[in-house]
């Protein structure tokens, strides 16, 4: 039985432009292809291992021709839209009771304030939860098993009793294999107010 759902941020809640925001990256940095170097950087800013300021100043120096403005919003850009019928989904789970609520998102301080400041509603979602845990707060990023090692040890919860969604497929197979229930959601086709539908072999 299902008694703790856990949920990603990006592609389940807040729609993304993942490829969009690739492609701005690539013209703007005037690259073919996104370097490890950057990529490992990202990863560090995600996991809260340099600061915002640190972040940008990397940035700035590694390309001096762009100003601070370009790059926060080349950043920035992947963020899109959240619709509002999720959210009252998600207030209907948290108000029937029937399960302990988590958020585990791989998110870095830059896109959370952005999100503050875009999502009127960004409180009252974030009040749906029993646990919040982000990425640049704890340290920790998905599929890493620490990640999910930590959620469950922090809640003392059996992972056999948890579900969770995620729109990637590395973070739900890492999960999987600590033998959490997962629920790969495709963004293009589905949408989490499903859950129950999607997966009604687990409730």
């Amino acid at each position: 039985m299902i008694k703790t759902l856990i949920f990603d941020f990006g592609d389940v809640f807040i729609n993304l432009d993942k490829k969009g925001a690739m492609q701005n990256a690539l013209t703007i940095f005037e690259v073919d292809t996104f370097p490890d170097e950057l990529s490992q950087m990202n990863h560090r800013y995600e996991m809260g291992l340099i600061s915002t300021r640190e972040f940008l100043n990397f940035y700035m120096s590694k390309f001096p021709k762009l100003d601070e403005t370009i790059i926060l919003n080349a950043w920035n850009c992947i963020l899109k839209d959240f619709p509002k019928h999720r959210l009252e989904f998600l207030k209907q789970l948290r108000n029937d009771g029937n399960f302990d609520i988590i958020l585990l998102s791989n998110t870095n301080e830059l896109h959370i304030d952005w999100i503050k400041n875009e999502v009127d509603f960004f409180e009252d979602f974030k009040q749906c939860f029993h646990k919040f845990y982000l990425s640049h707060k704890i340290n920790l990023r998905k599929p890493n098993a620490d990640i999910y090692e930590f959620v469950l040890n922090q809640n003392k919860l059996n992972p056999n009793e948890c579900l969770f969604v995620d729109d990637l497929e590395e973070n739900t197979k890492s999960a999987a294999k600590l033998g959490i229930n997962t629920w790969n959601i495709n963004p293009e086709t589905d949408d989490v107010t499903q859950l129950f539908e999607v997966n009604n072999h687990l409730f």
